[in-house]
């Protein structure tokens, strides 16, 4: 936000210089980026007038000017294209100074002498770029030094507010924060209802009342546009950043300046029957006032009339309707469109203007009438004509809850107390409601501040006017009790600690991934679209971490990694019936070799079993059951795919990335990975003591022959419960397909260990077992002993 010093002190006047000013705004929060003059160091120029003018002897493209400097007439000889009799200009006499130490002598030009300088915008530093004489009003004083005529003797002064701050985005709002850090009372302008001369009337509808709640215009009969803007108009303007281009289009700007509200008139030749808010039909088109013409969406919120689009609600106009020197007849608007519904729309299709960046931030909702009556008047008084009543369109307009301010509250949260009538002093300064109750104060937040809602918005009002700097700099002292960390639980530190252990490496990535990878990766999971999103490729919330690391192993491997170990632990976002779930999750991903490049190292790359190792290392003193089952999804391997189970709740999936998937990525080795819910990990078996035995361990082996498609974990199961109380150990060590055994069965061999804490077991006993295991394995699942 630029704006002029000397526009700032005509609401509010600080005894205080432009650097102080300047040091009072950025320790409230304002942060002031720049300070510039509006005009280069020059002297020695006034107002004159070219009385005659005649072409140059000897140059074509030159005149000899007779200018009248006030004081007497003097010959100059110039190269402007709009030197001509009749209008003021800026001269610059002979002596004086211009921008860059420039000094004016007489001089000879193709033999004929000049005794000055005609100036244009670019030579007085007041614009980068000219296309001629700087043109003067008419009753502009012959003589009169130029700086004290435009009252050049001012700055500009940039401000980066933050989005919060959108009260700020106007010399109004600027002027009450000023005000109130200087301790002074703010006066807003008085801006008196325009008493209509014609009862003529525009008929509006809003059919989209939630995005547009209010919605404000007026007709102007009988308006000449042609007239030019009176000079401190397109000074405030300049200084401003803006350029002028009419007279109603520079009211509407000024007002968007001087009040914040953004506006927008309408040739009213142009509007057939009245105006419509509605939203946009599909197959719609506009074409806007930059000339480009733009395919509208149906989630637009557009302003009509009967039979088609005027201009984009909020963003900008439309050339159809747009205000030509022709226009004789205005249709005025103003209107509050909901901050939330607006949001993005104008980057969604490239677009960013004035009106849009201070709707999407929330522009007040009480502003349209009173815009519409300062425009009015200033539009009259410019360019002449007879204005209507002003019609008003309105819906459910936001609420503004009393906030609870607690005196206490200050000092705990500040660090010290502020007195009464100060607290009472700064919130009513900002133009907030205060009413005293019991225990603090009751405050309502005014209409321009969106960003008020909670007790500590207003103590971080209180501390930003009170002063950051004059806050006591105190230790924070508290009586803290340190809470039990049960055995039962670990933290995720633990658990990352483990993973680097083991070779990986955190990556922390986006919650926003692209569409296409969620639609690869989602197995029927709808993720959650970004109203804003940041680019096309960030726009789905993520219903899985795996995009991520899939995303962050691509960049890697194509950067020749050849071995790469990735996890991440975060968040991701499921919807429910409820709502928006936000699951705790862990992942991991590895691809490549099995160990780092070495002389000693065969150069074995990773399979299932190494994730799947790893994974059963964290999930080793899990306090639940953990069991594997075979599973089948889309973007993993058949065949190497198993959801995780934690006591029968499947509580994530392992696998191997797809086949058709690793080639599209331009993986070259295969790609496994593995997530699962944080929650199980961090629940744990609390250690138990238990003496240890002195006696010997039997083992036997065991070789079965049981079906190919039955699982080894379910034939584990029931060896652990038919094996007896003296089963110490049991180990899957060899599958064995092949010669010698029926293509449909498989051979599996176990090992059981036997022990008892107390004495040795004897053959007997150990036998009686290893038959019952036999025996229950081939009532259950048809198992026999291999030969």
């Amino acid at each position: 936000m630029k704006f002029s010093e000397q526009w700032l002190r005509e609401w509010v006047s600080p005894a205080v210089d432009t650097e102080q000013l300047a040091a009072r705004l950025t320790m409230a929060g304002l942060e002031v980026d720049a300070i510039d003059p509006v005009a280069g160091v020059f002297s020695g120029v006034v107002v004159a007038e070219i009385v005659a003018t005649e072409p140059h002897p000897d140059a074509e493209k030159l005149q000899v000017c007779r200018v009248n400097n006030g004081a007497e007439e003097v010959q100059i000889v110039c190269g402007a294209a709009n030197a001509r009799p009749g209008i003021k200009i800026p001269l610059a006499t002979l002596g004086a100074v211009l921008p860059g130490d420039f000094k004016i002598k007489k001089a000879k030009l193709r033999g004929v002498e000049s005794f000055g300088m005609l100036c244009a915008e670019q030579e007085l530093g007041l614009a980068e770029k000219s296309d001629g004489l700087m043109e003067l009003p008419a009753d502009a004083p012959l003589g009169e030094d130029i700086r004290r005529y435009l009252k050049l003797d001012d700055t500009v002064i940039e401000l980066g507010l933050t989005p919060n701050r959108a009260d700020c985005l106007s010399v109004r709002g600027i002027a009450r924060e000023a005000a109130v850090l200087s301790g002074l009372a703010f006066e807003d302008a008085a801006i008196a209802p325009y008493s209509p001369a014609i009862g003529e009337e525009l008929p509006i509808r809003v059919m989209a009342a939630d995005d547009c709640p209010r919605y404000v215009g007026r007709i102007i009969r009988n308006v000449d546009v042609s007239k030019p803007s009176p000079l401190w108009l397109q000074e405030k303007l300049r200084r401003c950043g803006l350029r002028s281009i009419d007279a109603v289009v520079d009211v509407t700007n000024f007002i968007l300046l001087e009040l914040g509200q953004p506006m927008h008139a309408f040739d009213l030749d142009k509007i057939q029957g009245g105006i419509v808010v509605r939203q946009a039909v599909s197959g719609e088109s506009l074409a806007l006032l930059d000339g480009q013409t733009i395919e509208l969406r149906e989630d637009s919120l557009l302003i009509a009339d009967e039979k088609q689009p005027l201009a984009l609600a909020g963003i900008t106009g439309g050339e159809l309707s747009s205000v030509t020197d022709a226009s004789q007849h205005l249709f005025l608007e103003a209107a509050f469109f909901a901050p939330d519904k607006i949001a993005g729309r104008a980057r969604s299709y490239g677009l960013h203007t004035d009106s849009s960046h201070r709707f999407e931030r929330g522009v007040d909702y009480e502003l349209p009438q009173r815009a519409i009556e300062r425009a009015t008047a200033l539009i009259i008084e410019i360019c002449g004509g007879e204005a209507g009543p002003v019609s008003c369109v309105e819906a459910q307009m936001p609420a503004r809850e009393p906030i609870m301010l607690r005196e206490k509250r200050i000092k705990k949260l500040l660090g010290m107390a502020i007195a009464s009538d100060e607290v009472e002093s700064i919130l009513r300064g900002l133009g907030m409601a205060v009413s005293a109750v019991d225990e603090g104060w009751s405050v309502i937040a005014p209409s321009w501040r969106f960003d008020i809602s909670i007790e500590v918005d207003l103590l971080e009002e209180l501390a930003r006017v009170y002063g950051y700097n004059r806050l006591p700099v105190t230790p924070i002292h508290d009586s803290l009790t340190i809470q039990a960390a049960p055995e039962s639980r670990r933290g995720m530190p633990q658990l990352r600690q483990q993973l680097v252990a083991r070779g990986y490496q955190e990556a922390i990535t986006y919650s926003f991934i692209d569409p296409a990878m969620h639609q690869a990766m989602a197995e029927g999971e709808e993720g959650v679209e970004l109203l804003n999103p940041i680019s096309a490729d960030m726009s789905i919330m993520r219903t899985s971490l795996l995009p991520g690391l899939i995303k962050t192993a691509m960049h890697n491997a194509k950067r020749q990694q050849a071995r790469i170990r990735l996890f991440e632990s975060g968040l991701r976002f499921v919807k429910s019936d409820t709502g928006l779930k936000q699951v705790p999750t862990l992942a991991a991903l590895l691809t490549g070799r099995r160990e780092p490049e070495s002389w000693s190292e065969s150069g074995y790359l990773v399979d299932f079993y190494d994730l799947k190792a790893d994974l059963e290392s964290l999930l080793s003193v899990s306090a639940g059951t953990i069991s594997f089952t075979a599973a089948k999804y889309a973007a993993l391997h058949p065949g190497q795919t198993a959801d995780i189970y934690c006591d029968g709740k499947r509580i994530g999936r392992i696998g191997a990335l797809h086949p058709s998937l690793q080639a599209k990525w331009d993986f070259v080795n295969p790609v496994y990975l593995f997530e699962l819910d944080q929650q199980p990990l961090l629940e744990r078996k609390v250690p138990v003591f238990a003496e240890l035995s002195r006696y010997p361990e039997v083992r036997r082996d065991l070789a079965l022959i049981v079906d190919r498609q039955l699982a080894a974990d379910e034939v584990l199961q029931v060896v652990r419960k038919s094996a007896g109380e003296y089963l110490n150990d049991l180990k899957l060590f060899d599958i064995y397909q092949g010669k010698g055994i029926d293509p449909e069965r498989k051979s599996l061999a176990l090992g059981l260990t036997f022990r008892h804490s107390s004495r040795t077991l004897n053959e007997e006993e150990v036998s009686q077992s290893v038959d019952a295991v036999v025996q229950t394995l081939k009532e259950a699942f048809g198992a026999s002993l291999r030969n």
